[in-house]
């Protein structure tokens, strides 16, 4: 009991960090960063690596970063290593929602909520569902770890489900002659639109089979 209460404490203080840090740090300083060594590659990429190992405790959208990485390799290299790092990123808020644990309690009921989305869809489906619908990134990924999604269909469902979002940041980036944070905006509504009618015909088997079923 003891060990549930300290790992519900750290969960609570790790999320109070996150959105003070959200509120407290523009990107700003970021972009600053990455304009003055995109004409390095290796401490770009070192750079680029760092920014994803702390995009989630600051809330930064895998966009942003992946238009970091159009803007810093291109289309073509920077596809598969924005694709990679935002998979790679996406891990952290979900192993970190394994730690803490449902339980009982709020958190507890968010996870029974999603464990029953997830016995629906099935855990593949799910999560690429999940990424295609527009949605922030980190809650989806710590509702897949409080719902008890596989590894292995979690770190799949994410690469495939974020490949459309990838690909325009990347394409933006890439295209940008100045980088600034006035530039990071890479989704139109056109995507949004097809990604989320892709998630709902994804969903529509499953979401039948359980209203018949009942």
């Amino acid at each position: 009991m003891a060990e549930f209460v300290r790992r519900q404490v750290v969960g609570l203080a790790l999320l109070a960090g996150v959105v003070a840090a959200s509120l407290l740090v523009s990107p700003d300083r970021l972009v600053e960063t990455v304009r003055t060594v995109a004409d390095r590659p290796l401490l770009f990429g070192t750079v680029l690596v760092g920014v994803y190992l702390v995009r989630p405790l600051f809330a930064w959208p895998t966009t942003l970063v992946a238009i970091l990485a159009g803007y810093g390799y291109g289309a073509v290299a920077g596809f598969p290593v924005a694709l990679a790092g935002t998979t790679a990123s996406a891990l952290l808020p979900f192993l970190f929602a394994r730690y803490v644990d449902g339980g009982t309690g709020l958190v507890g009921r968010l996870g029974d909520s999603g464990q029953r989305f997830f016995d629906a869809t099935g855990d593949l489906r799910g999560m690429i569902a999940s990424r295609l619908a527009p949605a922030p990134s980190d809650p989806v990924s710590a509702a897949a770890g409080l719902s008890g999604v596989s590894t292995g269909a979690f770190v799949l469902g994410t690469a495939i489900g974020e490949i459309p979002w990838t690909v325009a940041a990347v394409l933006a980036g890439s295209s940008l002659e100045t980088l600034s944070v006035g530039g990071l905006s890479a989704i139109g509504w056109e995507l949004i639109v097809a990604a989320g009618a892709v998630a709902v015909a994804l969903l529509a088997g499953p979401a039948y089979r359980t209203m018949t079923a009942q």
